[in-house]
């Protein structure tokens, strides 16, 4: 059975170890200081939030996400799920979806209009998940790195 709740202090080695994952996916490489910066915002939890995944007391997923104000939306924030990562050998078991439904529920309970996330269009194994729990609406990412 996989549990969703907020990331507690003694979860912090394998968060990272979790995040570090996420990161390695995506071809990309951090400084240290990244890591400890986000880890305070989480356990923070004013600007930037995290959820954990436990299948019998060990982490094995991670979401983080932040609610904002959007245009389109205006009487209403809207959720940006930023990353999301599963340990590979428990994926197919859930841990992705649950994380996906209490980001949507925490995001609900504060009023937020929409839940809304990107992935690259390589991630074929993920976006099976996706496809199934919500709606691609089209969209490409353009960035502009500053």
């Amino acid at each position: 059975m996989v549990e969703v709740g907020r990331l507690r202090p003694e979860d912090r080695d394998g968060w990272e170890v979790l995040f570090r994952g996420y990161i390695d996916f995506y071809r990309r490489v951090e400084p240290a200081e990244m890591y400890e910066q986000a880890w305070r915002e989480f356990q923070n939890g004013s600007r930037m939030h995290a959820l954990g995944a436990r299948i019998d007391g060990r982490l094995v997923g991670i979401a983080h996400f932040f609610p904002h104000p959007s245009t389109s939306a205006p009487a209403t924030d809207v959720c940006y799920l930023q990353d999301l990562f599963t340990a590979p050998d428990v994926r197919g078991q859930g841990v992705g979806r649950a994380l996906i439904a209490a980001v949507a529920g925490w995001a609900r309970d504060r009023g937020c209009g929409r839940l809304y996330w990107n992935t690259h269009e390589s991630n074929t194994i993920a976006r099976r998940l996706y496809d199934a729990v919500a709606e691609n609406k089209g969209f490409l990412k353009y960035q502009i790195d500053l």
